[in-house]
This record gives C-alpha cells, structure tokens and sequence, in this order.
C-alpha cells in the first residue's frame, strides 16, 4: 500500500540531528492524529515499544497509557527497570500488570515449544484486553511497527502480541516508527533519552525464557535460566563483548546429571552458554570467547546459581542449528 512505503526522499537517521528533526515531525503528526484523545500502548521494555512510549510521552503525556504485562519470563531486572524509567523518570502514564502466576499456571506441564508460544501469545491478548477494557475514552492503539515489519509482513503487524485484540475494541492504529529500520530506531532512542541498555538491548524472543526453559517450564529451573543468563550478560559488558556479540544468553534443559558439590553428591541441572553473531539472523557464526573467561563464568554460575552442577557452550553455528534452541 502507498500509504505504507517510505518515502523516497526519506534521509537515513544516523545522527542526533537527523534523530531530532525526526522526533519534532512525529510528535507534530501525532498531536494533529490523536489530538486531546487516549492512546493505549503494550509496553514490553524492547526496543521499539520503548522508543514508541518515550516518543508519545513527548507528544502527548498522560494521555498515553502505557500496560505493562509482567508475565514472569522477562529477564532479571527488565520489569522494574521498565518501572523505572517510564513511571519514576519520564512520568508516564504506567499500568504495571503482575500476571506471574496466571501464566506460569497455564503453561504448567506443557513441553511442546509451538504450544507454549501459542498460550503465552494468547494469555497476553487476554491480559492486555482486560486492561484496555478497564480504560475509559481509548481510542487509538499505539504499536511499534517498523520497516522491515511492513516489508516482511504486510502493513500491518501483530506487534508485541496485541494484534489479536478484539474486533469490538475499533482502536486506530498509531504507528510513529514504521518507516525506520532497527538501527535508526536506535538513534531516536538516544536522542529521547533513553538508557543504553534499553536502545541496544538485544534481540529477545516474543515467549521471553518461555523458549529458553527448555520443555515444561517449572519456576526452578526458570530461575536457573534468569540467573544464569544475568551472569553472562554481566561478564560479556564487563570483557567488551556487549557491543561486539550479536546475541548471547543462556538455556536450561529438562534433565540433571550427577555432580560434585563442596564435597557431596549432586543432581542437577546444566547450563547451556549460546553466543552468536549474525547480519540477518539467516545464519550465524559461534563467537570466540576466550577461554579463560569462559571458566570464570563457569565458576560463576555453578556458585552462584542454586539448582546448576555443570556448565555447556553451544559450538554450533547456523545451520545446522538455529540461534534459539527452541
């Protein structure tokens, strides 16, 4: 559709002035779309949400309102750093959704990764219509549409999971970022203020962990996953692999092996180290972490995470293996 290809004369933003002339267009376009009128925005803390919600905060303020849907299986810290920025440091307009238990509960003793996709998918449309359903004079839905987005998928995504929303809702689309790429993206993150670990955070699956707490999800082995993972993140920061790795996380599978902990007889779970770089995720090469630094982690984790007794690092590149394990 015309109306969703971008222009030609459109410049590539890759700078802060380019970001900001941006920035003034968009907020001008929205104020004259949305007016004195409510927009209701899924806020995940990735990246385009963000930018999304920091963006119309700067055009509209209170009159965005942000839902945030903790379903247990973002990665330690994101929720409270979603708090954070958007309620504590940008005043926004915050609902903050615990739903933990809800969605731990529906996914209990389910071990079929396209299931578990699918219930976490469908209990988020849930969540997020009752949400919506509670606030009064929304007439706008605000999502975090890009480019590639329009170009992979047709004009309109299903973005963050709210496009299943139903029909009765008659919510009109806003969707400020669907003429830039994921790097552009970036730069108008950065020239709106927000913390680089939130513009440059990376690549995350729509389940979360959901995929990385391989088979049927149980809360222990969760906490392995996000534990880990945190461990990992931190170590890549601090060595200078943060910048340069195109994604790395961690995995636990649904099986123990024996081992030796401070002198007695363990089961438990391993680890799986997975670190990855890639231009358009079709396929991917294993990073070269230093070997010396794997150990470090290694020891890290088996000491630090309760439940772990052995330490893997996934040397497959893709194909034959994909980036995610599930």
């Amino acid at each position: 559709m015309e109306n969703n290809k971008r222009p030609e004369s459109m410049a590539r933003i890759n700078n802060a002035e380019l970001a900001e002339k941006f920035i003034a267009e968009q907020v001008a376009a929205v104020k004259a779309q949305v007016g004195e009128k409510k927009v209701l925005l899924a806020l995940s803390g990735g990246v385009d949400s963000s930018v999304v919600a920091a963006l119309l905060i700067k055009a509209i303020g209170k009159n965005l309102v942000c839902v945030h849907v903790n379903h247990g299986l973002l990665r330690k810290g994101e929720p409270e750093q979603v708090v954070e920025v958007f309620r504590n440091r940008m005043n926004a307009n915050l609902v903050y959704v615990d739903a933990v238990d809800r969605f731990l509960d529906k996914l209990a003793g389910v071990a079929e990764p396209e299931q578990k996709r699918k219930i976490i998918g469908a209990e988020f449309i849930r969540v997020f219509e009752e949400e919506a359903r509670k606030q009064d004079g929304i007439e706008f839905l605000a999502q975090g549409t890009i480019y590639p987005d329009i170009l992979e998928s047709g004009p309109v995504k299903a973005h963050h999971n709210v496009g299943g929303l139903p029909d009765d809702l008659k919510f009109e689309l806003v969707e400020p970022l669907k003429f830039l790429f994921k790097d552009e993206v970036r730069v108008v993150g950065k020239a709106l203020g927000l913390p680089d670990e939130m513009v440059y955070r990376q690549p995350f699956p729509g389940p979360g962990l959901g995929v990385r707490c391989l088979g049927a999800i149980t809360r222990e082995r969760l906490e392995c996953v996000r534990e880990s993972d945190a461990i990992l993140r931190e170590e890549f920061a601090k060595n200078g692999l943060a910048g340069k790795v195109w994604q790395y996380f961690t995995v636990v599978p649904d099986f123990k092996s024996v081992g030796v902990k401070e002198g007695k007889r363990t089961f438990a779970y391993p680890v799986i180290l997975r670190a990855v770089n890639t231009v358009d995720a079709m396929t991917a090469t294993v990073e070269n972490v230093p070997f010396a630094l794997l150990q470090h982690i290694t020891d890290r984790i088996t000491k630090e995470v309760p439940g772990v007794n052995r330490v893997l690092y996934d040397l497959t590149p893709k194909p034959c293996g994909t980036i995610e394990w599930e």
